[in-house]
């Protein structure tokens, strides 16, 4: 997609105040630390859009950037960070989990993994969430400029492996029978930029 105008329209915990507007919008979720503002930055073209810090939890509300005044891409808080109160961290989650679960604009999720490390049960019980919400995801293994391809290959096989016991179809999508889950994964490095276009493109097939 070519950005021609990219604008960031609201910065939110309260559902209340969330853009009002009947756009499609396209989530982007992951850990604390996964590398979710860089690859922001990378997919928006532009080098601080997305604030990045070498301190996880910097992004604490639901920011929403409206592109070429057609789509919301939305920057979700990152979980699974334990240097805020636990009253704090709850509050972000049942946000979360209230956007994931009930937006209707949403159209789809980019979940993010740390390609370097098995995925946490954190990650796990959010792509639980967007199985049983029945969302549209990606599995996004990041940081990938930092392992080889054998190591991409165990990352992928060890991903699924995780999913015994229920099983997802195209983008996501619960099906009722399978025992090999097809889960979709795209590689990317913020760094040098392998992966953007692929993203856009899943983008793109939503909608």
């Amino acid at each position: 997609m070519k950005i021609r105008d990219l604008n960031l329209v609201c910065t939110e915990l309260d559902p209340s105040r969330f853009p009002n507007r009947p756009l499609p919008e396209i989530a982007v979720s992951g850990r604390s630390n996964v590398g979710k503002s860089s690859l922001l930055n990378r997919l928006l073209g532009r080098k601080n859009i997305a604030r990045v810090s070498k301190e996880p939890g910097k992004t604490r509300t639901i920011n929403f950037f409206l592109l070429n005044e057609k789509l919301f891409l939305v920057d979700l808080p990152g979980y699974g960070y334990a240097k805020v109160s636990k009253e704090m961290r709850g509050g972000w989650q049942k946000v979360l989990f209230t956007y994931i679960e009930g937006r209707e604009n949403l159209r789809g999720v980019i979940q993010l993994v740390d390609s370097r490390h098995p995925p946490t049960k954190d990650d796990l019980k959010m792509i639980q969430r967007l199985v049983d919400a029945e969302r549209d995801f990606v599995t996004v293994f990041t940081k990938s400029d930092k392992i080889g391809r054998n190591e991409r290959d165990k990352a992928i096989g060890r991903y699924r492996g995780y999913f015994d016991g229920f099983t997802v179809g195209e983008f996501g999508k619960r099906t009722k029978s399978g025992d090999d889950p097809d889960i979709p994964v795209i590689f990317t490095s913020a760094k040098t930029g392998e992966g953007k276009d692929d993203v856009w493109k899943w983008i793109d097939s939503l909608i």
